[in-house]
């Protein structure tokens, strides 16, 4: 059954030539397909790009850095009822203390106000200039070690500034390339909201995958104290049902085991929350293990989501090519009977239509590739936003734009096919 070299090249330049001669039902025929394939190079390219970024941020942090908070998207996704998620304990900066002095394991520990709930966002302002909406952290003078970060100018505030509420601040890149662009930043007043505060530090660009910006330097750090001051954040008391935006962050000793080190947090954690042996923990311990794998459950659902959408409009487009191959069968049934008259075979009528059921989809799924692609590119250049281009989603594109040409070009195919040269030469 298999059809001779010459006759393939034969239905090849038949097929292209019936496609070139009807371009605008060519067109229409492939707008489902190209508009699935769009939808997937285009969300492939931007869900990549944001995964490897969040994942290269995580990882920056630390493998072995423990974080502590009142709740977390861990339980959150666990199925637990955000009203008792929000009942719980406010963390402090007394926790903090608390684990620093009672869990030998531990090295270093931060308190971070602006970390983990709602984000205070401010606009940094100096001179003329003014930054947009930054985010506004509160910290002690550890902050820079625990979230190891290195500095581009300055230093960071001290022990004895956190204690004296001290009007200082450190710059991420987004405040100070906005603020200072060609000025020496040390020793500058800047306003964040309407405090002023000595810039005494700039943080050095934080790293980001192929140099694309996505907010990871859209921040400034001021002490604690001095951010409860200013935004009224009562952090000593621990209070429930309010969501507070505070985490803590815990770094083990180097050479003990992660595992030990949250063993004895959780201890620290559960006396001073006085909670019996039978009570469950009111707060949640998190990795960098336990973070990437929350966010493997939201990437994997994100992605069966755009496998859907984009399969409706590419079930849209096989239809719309079934249907179009269906006239066509039917427009040139004379040309079928005196094909089949001339000796013509059955596979080789069914060959011809359903190649070009492919050829189109096919098209499509390159029209498509190129569509996704740009839009990403685009978006990139636009806004920064990274995207991620692998060579399997282009693979992936084709794949579905071809199987959609067999899949519903195959019926109008077989029909073709089927038909009976006599009653095809008959037809008017």
């Amino acid at each position: 059954m298999a059809v001779r070299t010459g006759l393939l090249k034969e239905i090849v330049a038949m097929a292209f030539d019936t496609i070139r001669a009807n371009k605008m039902r060519s067109g229409l025929t492939v707008l489902g397909v190209v508009i699935g394939i769009t939808s997937i190079v285009g969300m492939t390219a931007l869900i990549r790009g944001f995964d490897q970024s969040l994942r290269d941020s995580i990882a920056a942090v630390g493998p072995d850095t423990i974080f502590i908070a009142k709740f977390s998207g861990v339980s959150a996704m666990s199925g637990a009822d955000f009203q008792e998620l929000l009942n719980r304990p406010n963390m402090t900066p007394q926790d903090a203390f608390a684990i620093e002095e009672q869990a030998p394991s531990i090295q270093m520990v931060d308190i971070i106000l602006g970390e983990g709930g709602p984000p205070t966002q401010e606009r940094l302002y100096y001179g003329g200039e003014r930054t947009k909406l930054l985010n506004i952290m509160g910290s002690t003078e550890s902050y820079a070690e625990v979230m190891r970060l290195d500095l581009a100018l300055g230093r960071f505030f001290t022990a004895n500034e956190v204690e004296r509420r001290g009007q200082v601040v450190v710059l991420g890149q987004t405040a100070y390339q906005a603020l200072f662009p060609s000025v020496d930043p040390l020793g500058k007043k800047v306003r964040i909201g309407f405090r002023e505060y000595t810039v005494v530090g700039v943080v050095e660009p934080r790293p980001s995958p192929g140099g694309f910006s996505v907010g990871v330097d859209d921040f400034v750090v001021i002490p604690h104290t001095a951010y409860q001051k200013q935004f009224g954040i009562r952090a000593q008391r621990m209070g429930r049902g309010e969501m507070r935006s505070i985490m803590i962050a815990a770094v083990p000793r180097p050479g003990v085991d992660r595992d030990i080190a949250m063993a004895e947090v959780e201890e620290v954690m559960r006396i001073r929350h006085n909670l019996r042996l039978d009570q469950p923990n009111d707060f949640d311990l998190l990795t960098q293990d336990a973070i990437l794998k929350l966010w493997d459950q939201i990437s994997r659902a994100t992605f069966f989501a755009l496998v859907v959408i984009s399969s409706i409009a590419l079930m849209v487009g096989g239809i719309g090519v079934m249907a179009i191959m269906t006239i066509s069968v039917t427009e040139r049934t004379r040309e079928i009977g005196v094909r089949k008259a001339l000796g013509a075979r059955r596979v080789e009528i069914l060959w011809q239509f359903l190649f070009e059921a492919v050829f189109v989809t096919s098209l499509g799924g390159v029209i498509g590739i190129l569509l996704g692609s740009s839009i990403g590119l685009l978006i990139y250049l636009a806004t920064g936003f990274p995207i991620s281009l692998p060579w399997w989603s282009f693979a992936i594109g084709l794949g579905f734009s071809s199987g959609i040409g067999v899949l519903f070009g195959m019926i109008p195919a077989v029909r073709a096919s089927r038909m009976d040269p006599i009653e095809a030469l008959r037809y008017e």
